[in-house]
């Protein structure tokens, strides 16, 4: 949950956009799952921890596959998604496009 920046919660609590998770037939817990954008930081974020480096100091292997990473997760799907990415790698739109084209040419 810390890693997309969800929130369990009981399942009588549970909103309509919630996802209750039922174990058994009987209703275990919901899972409050966060606005997209807000995903997105806290994916970001998690690949931060991961690699132990703030990501603009990655070398550009790794941050393209940083890039791959987060298209396989849906991250340029969003609104502002590239321009939030390229901001977190320290690169330009442009550059987050062609790590993008060069992913789906090889």
């Amino acid at each position: 949950m810390d890693a997309i920046g969800g929130e369990l919660v009981p399942p009588g609590e549970a909103r309509d956009d919630d996802v209750v998770l039922s174990w058994q037939g009987t209703a275990a817990v919901a899972v409050r799952l966060p606005h997209l954008s807000d995903s997105l930081e806290h994916i970001l974020a998690e690949l931060r921890r991961r690699h132990g480096v703030p990501l603009e100091e990655l070398d550009r292997r790794t941050k393209q596959q940083v890039v791959r990473t987060l298209e396989t997760r849906g991250a340029f799907a969003m609104r502002h998604g590239v321009e939030t990415v390229a901001a977190a790698l320290g690169v330009s739109r442009f550059t987050v496009y062609n790590y993008l084209n060069r992913s789906t040419n090889c």
